[in-house]
């Protein structure tokens, strides 16, 4: 069964395992999912209700980006997972001859790779669902802007927890220029958005 598809209480239990998967990638992943759908909830909320009329072409684009958002999230909380058991495999590839050596080496590089562009992708949904999320504050029903808040702060956990997911890995990457790409973008993304999560929060907060 794919962990999207779980109960939430069965993906609890298995995440507080000793399985090394799903882990921090996946939740972080779920984070962005949580994040992406509370933003569309306050946009269900205000799209369609007369007295709101004049945020509703804002809500339209949000609405249009954000589910493909969501949908694209939900599909990373199975990917970082399939992802991290490809490095388990490959590391588990025999290691007897030189030809064995050398196509487990390949695997490693190959599935390391991957593993890393994984939550690097999650980091740019997640950057684009916060942008989308910002274009709400004051362009909204005002009765759930608390939700915006949790909204970013959601978002906000999906960057970071995929930043140290990319991190993780960046040591055992052999390309050179992929590794300093994933270095260089990332730390960018961080602070971009960061910057915009909070940016979200505070506005929020202010309004109480």
């Amino acid at each position: 069964m794919k962990l999207a598809q779980m109960e939430v209480t069965q993906f609890l239990d298995l995440l507080s395992t000793d399985a090394p998967a799903p882990g921090g990638g996946s939740v972080s992943a779920l984070a962005g999912a949580q994040g992406t759908a509370l933003s569309l909830m306050v946009v269900n909320l205000t799209f369609g209700r007369e007295k709101y009329a004049e945020f509703f072409p804002i809500c339209e684009d949000v609405l249009k980006k954000g589910e493909a958002l969501l949908k694209a999230f939900i599909e990373a909380i199975d990917n970082d997972t399939l992802a991290f058991n490809e490095v388990t495999a490959a590391y588990k590839m025999p290691k007897d001859t030189d030809e064995q050596k050398k196509e487990r080496s390949k695997a490693i590089a190959a599935a390391t790779l991957k593993a890393t562009e994984v939550p690097f992708e999650s980091m740019k949904l997640s950057e684009e669902a916060l942008i989308i999320t910002k274009k709400l504050v004051g362009n909204s029903n005002p009765n759930v802007s608390s939700d915006l808040g949790v909204a970013a702060l959601s978002l906000k956990s999906a960057l970071l927890g995929s930043w140290l997911n990319v991190k993780i890995n960046l040591p055992s990457i052999k390309d050179a220029d992929k590794k300093a790409l994933f270095e260089k973008e990332g730390r960018a993304m961080v602070e971009r958005s960061s910057a915009i999560a909070d940016e979200i929060y505070e506005a929020v907060l202010a309004t109480f």
